[in-house]
C-alpha cells in the first residue's frame, strides 16, 4: 500500500514537472518570437522623429555569387566608414546589451561573413570556404562601401579570429583602407591555446571545488606538435568564462552571456537567430579555424604599409595578450599603437566602450 502511494506521489510530481517544462519552454518561444522584428532600430530625436542623416539598415549584398548580409548603424552617414570583421561568430546581437558607441564616431558597417548569421545558406551549408574566398569578398564589400558613402578609403576593424582575416586583406589591398584596428588580434593561435590551457590548469590545480576539471584537463594535454584535442576545446570555453577570462571579464556563463541574447536580440527574425546558430555548428570555432592553427603571423606578417592599432584585454586567453604585444613589437607600420583594458577579457569594445571610443578618437583619428 505504501509503495503504491509512494509510486502515485512520485508519478505526480514527474507530471507536475513535465508541464512545467513544457510550459517554460512554451513561453520562452513565446517570448523570442516577440522579440524578432528583424528591424534595426532606429536614431531617434527627443521627439521621437528619425535622425537626419542617420543610418540603421539591414541588407544583403550580391557578392563573388553569395548574398552576404550586414547591418549599417551610424549617427551620421558623412562619419567616416568602419567595416567590422567578426571572429568564430557574428556579435553585433551584443551591442543590445553592450552599445559599442562606434556609431558615434563611425558609419558602422557589421559584415556577417559566408557561410555565418545573415549570409548562413542552408544549400551550401557544406561548402568549402578558403581564405581567398573570404578575403575576396571582404574587397568587394569595401569597395561597395567606397563607391556608396565617397570615400576614397575606409577603416577596417578585426575581432578575434576575424583578425587573421583582416591582417591578410589589409596586406593584400593596403590602397583601400585609412588604417587596421585589431581588437584581441591573433599571432601565433597555437601556442595562445597551450598558454590559455597551462593558466587553466594552474588555477584549476590550487582550486579543490575544481578537482574534476583539472583532472580531465590533464587528460587532454595541449603541445605544440599536435593538433588541438576536440574534448580540450569542449571543456576549455567553460573554463576560460568560469575564470573570467573567455569572451568579457564578467561574463561566467556562455549559454546566459552569449546563447540567450542571441535569442532575445529584436533585431533578428526567429529564421535568422537559427541561421546564427546553425551557422555556428558549421563552422565550429571558427570557418578559418585551422588555418589559423597552422599559421603564425609573427612570421609572416609583420610588414604594413597602413596605420596599426592594437586594442587588447589584458585578461584575454582566447587570443593571449602577451603574444599580441610580442606581435605588435615586431610590426613595421607608418604608425602604430598598442593599447591595454585592464577591467577586460577578450572583447574591449563591448567590455569598455567608452574607454574605446576615447582612445579611437584622441589617437587613432586625425584630428
Amino acid at each position: 500500500m505504501e509503495a503504491k502511494i509512494f509510486l502515485e506521489r512520485t508519478g505526480v510530481v514527474c507530471l507536475s514537472f513535465v508541464l512545467t517544462l513544457i510550459l517554460c519552454v512554451i513561453v520562452v518561444c513565446i517570448a523570442v518570437r516577440i522579440n524578432s522584428s528583424g528591424k534595426p532600430v532606429q536614431y531617434e530625436d527627443e521627439n521621437g522623429a528619425e535622425v537626419r542623416g542617420s543610418i540603421a539598415e539591414k541588407g544583403f549584398l550580391p557578392v563573388n555569387g553569395k548574398n552576404l548580409g550586414y547591418i549599417i548603424k551610424s549617427k551620421n552617414e558623412r562619419n567616416p566608414v568602419l567595416l567590422y570583421l567578426h571572429g568564430g561568430m557574428p556579435d553585433y546581437f551584443l551591442t543590445e546589451l553592450y552599445p559599442t558607441g562606434l556609431d558615434d564616431l563611425f558609419t558602422v558597417v557589421w559584415l556577417e561573413q559566408r557561410g555565418s548569421g545573415l549570409s548562413y545558406d542552408p544549400k551550401h551549408a557544406d561548402a568549402k570556404i578558403s581564405l581567398d574566398d573570404l578575403i575576396a569578398d571582404t574587397k568587394a564589400v569595401t569597395d561597395y562601401l567606397r563607391e556608396r558613402f565617397g570615400q576614397d578609403k575606409i577603416y577596417l576593424m578585426g575581432h578575434s579570429g576575424g583578425t587573421y582575416l583582416a591582417v591578410k586583406t589589409v596586406q593584400t589591398y593596403p590602397e583601400l583602407y585609412n588604417a587596421y584596428i585589431a581588437v584581441a588580434q591573433v599571432t601565433n593561435q597555437k601556442l595562445s591555446e597551450l598558454k590559455a590551457y597551462e593558466y587553466i590548469l594552474e588555477q584549476y590545480r590550487n582550486t579543490p571545488a575544481r578537482k574534476k576539471q583539472y583532472e580531465k584537463l590533464e587528460e587532454h594535454p595541449v603541445t605544440l606538435d599536435a593538433l588541438l584535442p576536440d574534448a580540450y576545446l569542449k571543456l576549455r570555453d567553460k573554463a576560460m568564462h568560469e575564470l573570467g577570462v573567455g569572451t568579457m571579464r564578467d561574463m561566467t556563463d556562455i549559454v546566459t552571456g552569449i546563447v540567450i541574447p542571441s535569442l532575445f536580440f529584436s533585431e533578428y527574425t526567429v529564421k535568422e537567430k537559427v541561421n546564427l546558430w546553425k551557422g555556428k555548428m558549421h563552422s565550429g570555432v571558427g570557418v578559418l579555424w585551422t588555418e589559423m592553427l597552422s599559421h603564425d603571423l609573427m612570421q609572416e606578417n609583420t610588414d604594413f604599409k597602413i596605420p596599426v592599432y592594437f586594442l587588447h584585454g589584458v585578461y584575454d586567453y582566447t587570443c593571449s595578450y602577451e603574444l599580441a604585444k610580442e606581435y605588435f613589437d615586431a610590426i613595421s607600420a607608418p604608425r602604430k599603437g598598442f593599447y591595454t583594458f585592464n577591467n577586460s577579457a577578450h572583447s574591449p569594445i563591448f567590455e569598455e566602450p567608452q574607454e574605446c571610443v576615447q582612445t579611437i578618437k584622441a589617437l587613432i583619428l586625425p584630428r
